[in-house]
């Protein structure tokens, strides 16, 4: 169908889509294009090429990662991460312009560079009916399905990322009944005897910072510099709990508890999982360093945890806490040389003594229930 100036809406759409590209290109600034400076240009950078699958996936992640502050997005895929070393995204279905078998050639094309590229895995990976439920794409007629897109790019990878709980360790699709079959990527990897390295970066959606500050260690060290707790995830970003760095972790302590979220006390009862969560929310914040979930009287849902959302069901029930640690701010206690005074024993019985102050501020909240009313300064 033609309009009244004799274009179809087909040539208006390549038109447009000619016309954005060339906008695309003089927003980065790219060395001559001859063939002397780029091969210069290979000499001196080191380029990682990352393909970046999405299997059933709210694209949250991939949405997540674009608002990264410190560095940009465009700083990331244009510059050089670390010195020597660029990032180059060769797939992505939903950020690259190509689609169809021209975009999955891209894909195959950056393959080739067998032990040199990154595999990104964003969403869930359904295996049931040999994972039929989850397909990404179409070549020469038939269906690309997702498992198999992870279970023949993974082993020539140098490493693969699992990006956010979906991948990580299910998240909400494989929630009870699991309809689908979905499984982590860890899962996925090990029952098809794949042994390329795993990280897990999990989150709903998970902070920028964690997977820019992942691939930047990666480049800088190698795997082996990247230290990951018994879940897969950096010790950097989930080494400790929330609880331990929540500004409110105060009222908690002296037992101090919000009964409506208005309330500007420890939400715990309110079914705040920080206590159970591994991950520096309080202290990196998020929206370019705005706020987070119990900055803006919220709960914390245990998002970066496996198991959930199951596990942290009812999202409003207390959890049940297995370990609580000082706050980091305090100041780290220093064992001192005295004849007659064991530091050790001293500081085992400071625990002791905090644990049971703890616990009666919890006795104390407990038979206040029936009665709620808004505590006094020092109580």
């Amino acid at each position: 169908m033609k309009s009244s100036h004799g274009i179809s809406r087909r040539d208006f759409i390549k038109i447009s889509a000619g016309s954005a590209a060339a906008a695309a290109l003089l927003l980065v600034s790219f060395p001559a294009f001859d063939e002397e400076s780029q091969a210069t240009a290979a000499q001196a950078v080191s380029e990682v090429p990352v393909i970046w699958l999405q299997g059933g996936t709210c694209t949250g992640c991939s949405v997540s990662m674009l608002n990264t502050l410190s560095p940009k997005i465009q700083n990331v895929l244009v510059d050089e991460v670390v010195p020597g070393s660029h990032v180059s995204l060769r797939y992505h279905a939903t950020l690259m312009a190509a689609e169809g078998e021209l975009a999955l050639k891209a894909m195959h094309d950056a393959a080739k560079k067998k032990g040199g590229y990154l595999l990104v895995v964003e969403g869930t990976v359904s295996t049931k009916d040999n994972g039929i439920y989850c397909v990404i794409g179409e070549e020469s007629g038939s269906d690309v399905i997702m498992l198999d897109a992870v279970t023949s790019l993974s082993p020539d990878a140098m490493a693969v990322i699992a990006l956010g709980s979906c991948s990580s360790y299910g998240g909400i699709p494989a929630a009870s009944p699991n309809v689908t079959g979905v499984k982590s990527v860890k899962e996925i990897l090990t029952e098809n005897g794949i042994s390329t390295p795993i990280i897990n970066v999990p989150g709903c959606p998970p902070h920028p910072d964690w997977f820019v500050g992942t691939i930047a260690s990666v480049l800088v060290g190698g795997l082996n510099s990247v230290a990951v707790d018994s879940d897969g995830r950096p010790t950097l970003f989930y080494g400790k709990l929330i609880h331990d760095n929540c500004p409110r972790r105060g009222h908690f302590d002296a037992g101090r508890f919000s009964q409506k979220f208005s309330d500007s006390y420890c939400m715990y009862k309110l079914g705040c999982k920080g206590p159970v969560t591994h991950a520096d929310c309080p202290v990196r914040l998020w929206n370019s360093g705005t706020s987070w979930c119990v900055g803006a009287n919220s709960l914390c849902i245990g998002c970066v945890e496996p198991g959930f959302p199951d596990k942290m069901s009812p999202l409003m029930s207390q959890a049940q806490i297995y370990g609580v640690t000082p706050p980091e701010w305090l100041p780290p206690t220093e064992e001192k040389k005295s004849s007659g005074f064991n530091p050790g024993v001293a500081a085992g019985l400071g625990a002791l003594a905090g644990l049971a102050v703890g616990a009666a501020g919890v006795a104390v909240a407990k038979s206040r229930e029936k009665n709620p009313e808004e505590p006094k300064a020092g109580s």
